[in-house]
């Protein structure tokens, strides 16, 4: 069958991951899809403002990566780092946490963007300014404008410009896997994106659709150093997977990845849906996988459940739907962020977590995160290290 779209794969290790990132975007041809000459969006993913193995965009994903496209001729005044707010994780917390402020700011001095106002006020007056605007799509959506009457809002600023998306090899509780399409979730939909988990695959291809209307290039860049099986994308094992994967198609570097995790690319709906809607190529069969022979990897991945998660799919699908409309649509959604935040941060991550953060610490992977320093207000509250027992990897 004729291949329709190239995804690079590597083995690497830390000695020589920043120059393994560098071959891999080559390969990936970053320069055919990202015009040197727009400014570029880094959307950077911080799946947990704590660092946990696996979880959110490591320091040498960014690294690596802005190291290659300085090389390369791209500007370092049209590069900046993006992040996103979510009504249950800090960004402004995580990027400091996940050291990711320290490589993007710190390092290569680039501007760094939080494009969403942390108070729903501010927001208002972003839009009443201008800074964010209700986007007109032109695509045959699927659920996006029945999710959102009101309309469907985005900052300006990412009209024309180069999107470069850094997810990492997980799980998630509600999409199987989460990768390139997933990461846009955050940068496209607005505080109320929580209203779209119940149709979530169909709004993962919808976005897709519209990233192609708004931004002039779109390039996925995934890290899967250290990786997540379970229910993800926080409460997940972690494993030691040493690879890294790029591409300029979405659909088909999500669908390598999760080949990869040991899953069949096209039972997972929204890779199967972007498929058939022409967005990209979730067929393997249809992919060259250029760099490390990786035909034979199966990493025997999971997905799974949580407490939290299976609250959600009971409101979104079970036995709750009937009142979805009141528990995440009135003066009442609070309550579902603070026991989400209850859940994750107090009681599974002092549970569970920590040993897994203690093993996270004494890989390869851990070291190479501990050389990168901290940077960030001195307001800002660093990670006790997790106490006790010696804990091994779970394979």
């Amino acid at each position: 069958m004729t291949t329709r779209a190239k995804v690079a794969v590597l083995r690497t290790r830390p000695e020589t991951v920043l120059e393994d990132y560098g071959r891999l975007i080559r390969l990936a041809e970053i320069a055919r899809h990202l015009p040197k000459d727009r400014r570029t969006c880094l959307k950077i993913n911080v799946s947990w403002q704590l660092w946990y193995p696996g979880c959110s965009t490591t320091p040498w994903q960014l690294d690596g990566v802005l190291k290659a496209m300085l090389e390369e001729g791209y500007r370092k005044d049209l590069l900046y780092g993006c992040h996103n707010r979510t009504v249950v994780v800090d960004g402004e917390v995580g990027e400091v946490l996940n050291k990711q402020r320290a490589v993007v700011v710190d390092k290569y001095g680039l501007e760094n963007v939080h494009v969403q106002p942390k108070k729903l006020r501010d927001f208002r007056r972003a839009i009443e300014r201008g800074e964010w605007v209700r986007h007109e799509s032109k695509a045959n959506l699927a659920v996006l404008r029945k999710t959102f009457p009101q309309g469907q809002f985005i900052p300006k600023r990412f009209y024309g410009e180069n999107i470069l998306h850094f997810p990492t090899l997980k799980t998630h509780v509600h999409t199987t896997m989460t990768g390139a399409m997933k990461n846009a979730f955050g940068a496209l939909l607005h505080h109320e994106r929580h209203w779209a988990h119940g149709c979530i695959h169909e709004t993962l291809v919808d976005l897709l659709a519209e990233q192609k209307e708004i931004f002039s290039g779109i390039f996925a860049v995934m890290d899967g150093t250290l990786a997540g099986s379970g229910a993800g994308p926080r409460t997940m094992v972690p494993h030691e997977c040493d690879v890294i994967l790029a591409s300029g198609d979405q659909v088909a570097i999500d669908a390598i990845a999760s080949r990869l995790m040991g899953f069949d690319p096209m039972s997972i709906r929204f890779i199967r849906l972007a498929h058939e809607r022409g967005l990209g190529v979730g067929d393997p069969r249809e992919i060259e996988v250029v760099g490390d022979d990786v035909s034979k990897v199966n990493f025997g991945f999971t997905d799974g459940d949580n407490f939290a998660s299976r609250g959600q799919k009971a409101i979104y699908g079970g036995f709750l739907k009937p009142v979805e409309n009141l528990l995440m649509k009135t003066w009442l959604v609070p309550w579902s962020y603070l026991a989400s935040r209850a859940y994750h941060d107090w009681f599974w991550y002092n549970v569970h977590g920590r040993k897994w953060v203690k093993w996270g610490l004494q890989t390869k992977w851990g070291r190479l995160f501990q050389s990168y320093p901290y940077r960030g207000a001195p307001s800002t509250p660093m990670p006790r290290l997790p106490s006790g027992a010696e804990v091994s990897p779970r394979r």
